[in-house]
C-alpha cells in the first residue's frame, strides 16, 4: 500500500440479528479502531431480530471511537425491525436503491413469551419502551425522531429514495465504491473521512462466530428438540441402550440453553409436551388410535405456535414443520411403541418363562417336594400347602432346581 493511503473496514451481516451477531460487530469494530481505518462499513440485509442483541449493537456503535457506516445493500435487501433500530444508531446511515428500511413494531422482546401469549399490558409496556428507545437513537443521531415513532407505532417502512427524502439516511450508493466517494470529505464526530480510493479491507467471520450464527436458530433448536425426545424416549423403552439417552441428554441441555436466547412460545412447549403424553399413554389404552391423531393436531399445533408471533427471522418453516410431525408420529407409532410393549411381555426364555406355565403333579407335592413333568423335564416341586397327585398346579417361582407351584383345582385330572 502506498504511503499516506487510507484503509476503510468492511463486513456483512445478512440474516436475523443474534447473539453471533453482536460478537461479530464488536470484533469488528474494535479491529478496525487497531488498524486506524477511516470508518467501519457494514453492509446490512436483515428482516430483524432480537432486541437485546440490538440493544448491545447500538451500544457498541456509540461506544466506537471509529465512525460506523451502515449500508443497506445490495438493491432488494432491508433493514427491518432491529435492522431499522441499528441503521438509524449508524454515524452515517446509507442504502442501495431499491432497498427499505421500517416495520420496527416490537413482536417478542423477551425470550419466554412469544408475542401472542404476551397479554395487552405487558404489550403496550413493550411498544412503548421500542418507540421511546427509537426516538432517542434518532435523536441522537439528528435523523427524523417522527418517521422513526412511525416505524415502531404504526410499523411505518419506507423505500431508500423516501428515506433520505424524510432524513432518516444521509446517502444512496449504487454500488462500494459509490458510497466511497459520497463518504469522502464528510466531518462525523469531528473526524473529516478521507474515503475516496481507499483500500477496503474485508472482516470476515471466524469459524466460531458463522457456527454460532448457524446454530441461533429456530430450525436448529427444532431439530434438537427432536433429537432431544427421541434419544431420551427412546432410552427409556429401550434401557441399557445408553447412546440415545446420551445423545437425547446433550440435546436436551443445548436445547434449554437456546431457549434462554431465542424467542419461543410457552404454549407452543406445552402443546409439543402435551403431543408426547397423547403418544405414550396410547400404548397401554385401547383408544384405536385415538390418542395418536390427538397427539399428531397437539404436535403440529405446537411446532406452528413455537416461533409464531416473533421476529421474521425467528420463524419456523413448513419445510420444518410438516417432516417434524411426520417423523416423531412414525417415531413413537412404530419404535417406542414396540419398545415398551416389549417390557411388559412375559419372559421367553430362561427360567422365568417357567413362571405361570400350568402341569400335572406326578406325585404327593409338599413342602418337603414331589415330582412334575415341564418343558420336556421332570422338576421337583414344592409346594406351601400338600397337593395330592394328579392335582393341576401353576409354576409360581423358580428357586435353583426346584419349582415352587400352587394348586390350580383341588380335583384330579382326568
Amino acid at each position: 500500500m502506498a504511503a499516506g493511503a487510507t484503509t476503510v473496514g468492511w463486513i456483512r451481516v445478512n440474516g436475523p440479528i443474534g447473539p453471533a451477531t453482536v460478537t461479530y460487530i464488536e470484533r469488528a469494530i474494535q479491529e478496525s479502531m487497531e488498524a486506524g481505518h477511516e470508518c467501519l462499513v457494514l453492509q446490512l440485509d436483515t428482516p430483524g431480530g432480537l432486541l437485546d442483541s440490538t440493544k448491545e449493537i447500538v451500544q457498541a456503535f456509540y461506544a466506537s471511537k471509529v465512525p460506523v457506516v451502515v449500508y443497506v445493500a445490495p438493491e432488494g435487501a432491508n433493514a427491518g425491525s432491529a435492522g431499522c433500530f441499528i441503521t438509524l444508531a449508524a454515524h452515517v446511515a446509507a442504502m442501495a436503491p431499491n432497498t427499505s428500511i421500517g416495520a420496527a413494531h416490537p413482536v417478542a422482546l423477551n425470550p419466554l413469551g412469544g408475542g401472542q401469549g404476551t397479554d395487552e399490558v405487558m404489550k403496550q409496556k413493550l411498544e412503548n419502551f421500542a418507540t421511546s428507545y427509537i426516538e432517542a437513537i434518532a435523536q441522537k443521531r439528528g435523523r427524523n425522531v417522527e418517521w422513526a415513532r412511525a416505524s415502531v407505532r404504526e410499523s411505518a417502512s419506507i423505500t431508500a429514495e423516501k428515506a433520505l427524502e424524510l432524513n432518516v439516511i444521509e446517502i444512496i450508493a449504487r454500488d462500494r465504491e459509490d458510497l466511497l466517494r459520497q463518504l469522502d470529505g464528510r466531518t462525523v464526530e469531528g473526524r473529516t473521512l478521507r474515503t475516496a480510493g481507499a483500500e477496503v479491507r474485508e472482516i470476515p467471520m471466524i469459524l466460531r462466530e458463522r457456527l454460532f450464527q448457524r446454530l441461533w436458530r429456530p430450525e436448529v433448536m427444532f431439530i434438537l428438540m427432536l433429537i432431544a425426545i427421541y434419544g431420551i424416549i427412546g432410552e427409556l423403552s429401550n434401557p441399557g441402550a445408553i447412546f440415545p439417552g446420551v445423545v437425547g441428554a446433550i440435546a436436551l441441555i443445548l436445547v434449554l440453553y437456546m431457549a434462554s436466547i431465542l424467542p419461543i412460545n410457552l404454549a407452543g412447549v406445552a402443546l409439543i409436551v402435551l403431543a408426547i403424553i397423547l403418544f405414550i399413554a396410547d400404548v397401554f389404552s385401547p383408544s384405536h388410535g385415538v390418542l395418536t391423531a390427538g397427539g399428531v393436531v397437539s404436535f403440529l399445533l405446537g411446532a406452528l405456535m413455537l416461533f409464531r408471533g416473533v421476529e421474521p427471522g425467528f420463524r419456523l418453516s413448513l419445510g420444518y414443520i410438516i417432516p417434524g410431525v411426520i417423523v416423531t408420529t412414525a417415531f413413537f407409532t412404530w419404535v417406542v411403541a414396540k419398545g415398551l410393549r416389549a417390557q411388559w411381555l412375559p419372559a421367553r426364555v430362561g427360567k422365568e418363562s417357567m413362571i405361570g406355565l400350568r402341569t400335572t403333579a406326578l406325585s404327593p407335592i409338599n413342602p418337603q417336594g414331589g415330582k412334575v413333568f415341564v418343558e420336556g423335564e421332570y422338576w421337583t416341586a414344592v409346594s406351601d400347602v400338600p397337593i395330592p397327585e394328579g392335582t393341576r398346579v401353576e409354576v409360581v417361582a423358580v428357586e435353583g432346581l426346584t419349582l415352587k407351584v400352587k394348586p390350580v383345582s383341588s380335583e384330579p385330572a382326568r
